[in-house]
């Protein structure tokens, strides 16, 4: 697409304007909500598997409610696996920088369990007047950027994913509300999957590389080898010229594909209060190079004293970021 190209589904004209070299694009011109024209989403979506990321400012009109009935024509969105939802709504994930909500670490959304999110919609409710952005990083443009030796070992190799990982080690930052309620309500259960470490796109027929801080441990490879391995992976998914970084503004509707990509909110703002709200889109289990699926492990129950019980309802809980 050229700098800016006009896309013309039927009667409705939207621009799609790049704003980093390898990822990312604002779209202009599109009012979201639950009614829009087939081709329009058609257009949307392309777009989406092209630039792996799109920005849409100025969504005033989407409430909860809105943002759930737009999520719903990109297919059929799902709960979080063990973060309540926000209270009167069926799917919204609130993240709210007071209460644990600050996403400070490279992931990929739930990718603990086998069919992680195919999208996830977020929409800014309350943003500081400074700081607080977010980052994303294309895992399609980083596995493409490998060397051809390390392209092929890595096309073979599996990784343990589990939401059961060391949550302080990847943060600079960690409050005792934070890490009390990433214990107590995050991991209430333990997931464990296995997934390879490049998966094929659905969609693009794109091999996109499968980390974040979900992965624990490569299959087969010792504690020490495996760790080097996933940061050596993992600073070429975050080279910054495989990244865009948006400035949020109240009202904004940032959709990414899953399925191709990180993401990292910046936590610069201090005490100022960040807003966000989340809704995620079912996705698929993964597939390797060489055609294998993705393999859950049982979910390790743990035994729930009443106090983390009450912690899982909506009224009680506060919202973690995933």
């Amino acid at each position: 697409m050229s700098t800016a190209e006009q896309v013309q589904p039927k009667q409705e004209t939207f621009s799609v304007h790049p704003v980093a070299g390898r990822i990312g694009a604002e779209i202009r011109g599109v009012q979201l909500g639950e009614n829009l024209e087939p081709t329009t989403l058609k257009a949307l979506r392309e777009v989406l598997l092209r630039y792996k990321v799109i920005f849409l400012r100025g969504q005033h009109q989407l409430d909860d409610a809105g943002q759930e009935a737009f999520a719903r024509q990109l297919g059929d969105p799902v709960a979080h696996p063990t973060v309540p939802i926000k209270q009167g709504t069926e799917f919204v994930l609130e993240l709210h920088s007071d209460h644990g909500g600050r996403a400070d670490s490279w992931h990929t959304d739930v990718t603990f369990v086998d069919a992680y999110p195919q999208a996830s919609v977020l929409r800014a409710v309350v943003i500081p007047e400074a700081g607080g952005d977010t980052v994303w990083a294309n895992t399609a443009a980083a596995y493409e950027e490998l060397p051809a030796e390390l392209q092929r070992l890595v096309d073979g190799l599996w990784a343990v994913h589990s939401n059961d990982y060391d949550y302080a080690a990847h943060r600079t930052q960690v409050s005792e509300e934070s890490r009390k309620h990433y214990n107590e309500v995050f991991k209430s259960v333990v997931y464990e999957t296995e997934h390879p470490l490049v998966r094929v796109h659905p969609e693009t027929g794109e091999r996109v590389l499968v980390l974040g801080h979900f992965a624990k441990k490569i299959v087969g490879l010792s504690s020490s080898d495996s760790a080097q391995l996933l940061n050596l992976l993992q600073s070429h998914i975050t080279k910054l010229e495989n990244t865009v970084r948006w400035r949020w503004q109240a009202g904004d509707v940032v959709i990414w594909d899953n399925r191709a990509t990180q993401h990292y909110a910046v936590n610069d703002y201090g005490n100022a209060r960040r807003i966000v709200r989340r809704v995620t889109v079912a996705g698929d289990v993964p597939i390797s190079v060489d055609g294998r699926r993705s393999v859950t492990r049982q979910p390790v129950a743990q035994q729930q004293s009443d106090e983390a019980a009450d912690a899982l309802k909506p009224e009680k809980a506060q919202q973690e970021s995933a």
